[in-house]
């Protein structure tokens, strides 16, 4: 039962690393420069990704079928905390103040949209996936100020660096706010099908977009000398730990399939490759960011079909 469903999972899993390939030959054969790549990346963020979040919204999403919808940011912010906690107690093997930080990071923030978002599409049928869209949009709502706020201030840590407050207005965020706003107002239903459909085929770009993206970013990285010591730990925290965690939380409290299958994705993603980004845009030395963010990827390879495979094992048991 666990080979079906880890084949199940695996063949899910390929379509997304064989997009992110074409990210990574494109930049390896220099067909998408540096320049290109962070303007594709500012493409995604900024606009895509935004107009998909904002158009699934005002299209699928209701305050009377999703009345929970609340837990899912709070759901972001605990699979945080967790990565803080797991991360936390393995910096006590890391030396260097620097180090600890990336490495602290690399732990708590993972790859919560692109991958989730290609997954999803390739693991579910269309109308479980449509669901799924909105668990991740509003669970992206509690991720992204996280990220684009404490884990810009994590990565750049000074004593004298102060908090910017409007680093929690990033463009997803602002995005699901309107979104909430049009449909808590009903004046989604007032937006006429011609502006729809073209806000639409934009959106409908981002999952390819960015999974080129992750693929590019893991071509771009330069890899000086390995630390293996922190590369483990890493792996185990990150790739093996919380995706265990994840588990034991399934079986013990008996979550319903696509709550399960939203925590469980997301505690077996690798690291989140807009660290890299992150901290090129803040020119601080990058001591294991890009190692962490390669190796997650190549490791995840295995562990992702790895447990999502005893996931759907344990709730077809159920």
């Amino acid at each position: 039962m666990f080979l079906e469903s880890f084949k199940i999972t695996a063949l899910g899993v390929v379509p997304s690393f064989l997009l992110g390939a074409i990210g990574y030959f494109l930049i390896k054969r220099n067909l998408l420069g540096a320049e290109g790549l962070n303007a594709l990346s500012r493409l995604v963020i900024e606009v895509t990704l935004p107009v998909l979040i904002f158009c699934r919204l005002i299209r699928d999403f209701d305050f009377s079928l999703y009345s929970d919808w609340w837990i899912f940011p709070l759901i972001s912010l605990a699979i945080t905390s967790v990565g803080l906690l797991i991360g936390g107690f393995f910096t006590n093997f890391i030396k260097g103040g620097e180090q600890k930080l990336q490495f602290l990071s690399l732990v708590s923030f993972q790859n919560s949209g692109y991958l989730p978002l290609v997954l999803f599409a390739s693991l579910l049928p269309a109308y479980k996936a449509d669901v799924m869209f909105i668990y991740l949009f509003l669970f992206l709502l509690g991720f992204n100020l996280l990220f684009f706020s404490f884990g810009i201030y994590l990565l750049t840590f000074s004593k004298d660096k102060k908090f910017d407050w409007w680093s929690l207005l990033s463009p997803p965020v602002v995005s699901t706010l309107i979104g909430l706003i049009f449909v808590f107002f009903g004046l989604n239903k007032f937006i006429p099908p011609m502006i729809i459909k073209p806000l639409e085929l934009t959106g409908d770009c981002t999952l390819p977009l960015a999974t080129f993206i992750v693929g590019g970013n893991i071509a771009a990285i330069h890899l000086a000398k390995i630390d293996k010591k922190a590369m483990m730990l890493l792996a185990s925290a990150k790739l093996f730990i919380l995706p265990a965690l994840g588990l034991l939380l399934v079986f013990l409290l008996k979550l319903p399939e696509l709550l399960g299958l939203l925590i469980m994705v997301e505690l077996a993603m690798p690291p989140a490759t807009n660290l890299s980004v992150l901290i090129s845009s803040y020119k601080k030395q990058d001591h294991l960011i890009s190692q962490g963010i390669f190796y997650g990827h190549v490791i995840g390879l295995i562990t992702i079909p790895l447990f999502l495979g005893l996931y759907f094992m344990i709730t077809m048991i159920k």
